[in-house]
This record gives structure tokens, sequence and C-alpha cells, in this order.
């Protein structure tokens, strides 16, 4: 069964060119041409990313990403734009994205991003996550993309899964912020590394409830989680 991407473009004949362009990569892509009618499908589509233009009548992408990701946390998102400010980026991934493409853009390069994005969240690699992780007082359900305390829990997004794994992977050793970049976000440009701050202050913000639990900044190299 091919892979569904909800696709919402509201400039039509970039919208019908990339849903006929993905089609014949073996994607199903529905194009929806406004924020409002995007998310009235979205419950019912069974798609596995979303594409959204963050310009968009009725209802603008980042506003779409954050009503999606209420939904479902967890489905990967990548916003498409004519902007390239780096207020606009760190705001799309504050919003939920996965990655950011500004327009133009070529074909090819949002395949490779698509195509690195659903490796890593629905490729045979990602259904064999069933590793549980103790983090001090927390248990952390990789498979699940659970993180819970007590009789409290969070559903973490795609990224921040990856990213909280990783870190505990290295155990008490330091996550080289470099092969965390390269590892989730493929390049370690300065968009993705603003990207990967704000993930690492959403994934303290979750993890204050037990004082013993820090991801400390190690200066020059990266990360460590102290458990």
């Amino acid at each position: 069964m091919n892979q569904k991407i909800l696709l919402a473009e509201d400039d039509y004949n970039l919208g019908n060119l990339l849903r006929s362009y993905l089609s014949a990569k073996n994607y199903d892509a529905d194009l929806f041409v406004n924020g409002r009618l995007a998310l009235e499908a979205f419950p019912s589509g069974s798609y596995n990313l979303c594409i959204i233009d963050i310009m968009m009548p009725e209802m603008d992408g980042l506003t779409l990403a954050v009503k999606i990701r209420a939904i479902n946390p967890g489905i990967p998102v990548i916003f498409l734009t004519a902007k390239n400010q780096k207020e606009d980026v760190i705001t799309g991934f504050r919003s939920g994205a996965d990655d950011y493409i500004t327009k133009p853009f070529s074909m090819e390069e949002l395949l490779y991003r698509i195509e690195a994005i659903l490796r890593r969240t629905s490729g045979p690699a990602a259904m064999k996550k069933e590793e549980t992780y103790i983090i001090g007082n927390y248990t952390f359900d990789t498979k699940k993309q659970v993180l819970a305390i007590g009789d409290q829990s969070i559903k973490l997004t795609t990224k921040e899964s990856e990213l909280l794994e990783l870190l505990c992977r290295h155990g008490n050793d330091i996550l080289e912020r470099n092969f965390a970049l390269r590892t989730i976000w493929i390049d370690d440009n300065y968009f993705n590394a603003r990207s990967m701050d704000v993930y690492i202050t959403r994934l303290r913000k979750y993890l204050r409830k037990d004082p013993s639990v820090k991801i400390l900044n190690v200066h020059g190299r990266g990360y460590k989680l102290l458990t």
C-alpha cells in the first residue's frame, strides 16, 4: 500500500504539480487548497505525512499544523513557504515541523526530505522500536512515544521521541550535537541546529518533575542526560 500524504497548498498549479510528481513516485497525495479543508479531511485520511504551505486562506499553515498535531502528535510535518527569514523558520519548528523547505525548491530535494522523514517514522527500523527506558522517576516508551511519571503521561512528537531516545542511548555520556543533527535532521545546518535547541528546551520542561533528571549543555560539544 502506498504511503499517504496530505498536501495543503493554495497555489493550485503548484499543488497539482506536486500531487502529480508524488503520484509518479508511488505516493498517494490528497490536495487541499486551504487550511480549513485540510483540517476537515485529516482525521479520516490515515495520512503518513503532511506537506503544508504556511501562507494559505481561511487557515494559515502554522495554525493548521498545531491543530493537526493536537489530533495526532506523531504525524510528520514539512512546511512549504516563500519565507526564508530565521524567525519564520523557528516559528515553524515550534509549531511542530519536522522539516522546512523554501520556495522555489527542486522536486528531487522535496522527495529526499520526504523519504528521509518516512524512513525514520514508518520504516522497518521505526517498527522495531520496542525499548523502554527508565529516566529517574520517568518511564519512556519509545514505541508509543510516551513519557510517563506516576499517573501522568506525555505523548511526544516524533522528533522529541527520537532526540530523547538518542540521549538515553548515550546514558551519562555526551551526545555530540552534530551527530544528533545528522541522525535526526539529516543536515547540521543553522536552521536545524536552532530547531534542536527548541526540542531540547521542550524535553527539559517535560522532565522537570524529577529534579534529579537534567539535560546538560556541554559547551562546544553537545548534551548529556543525567539521571
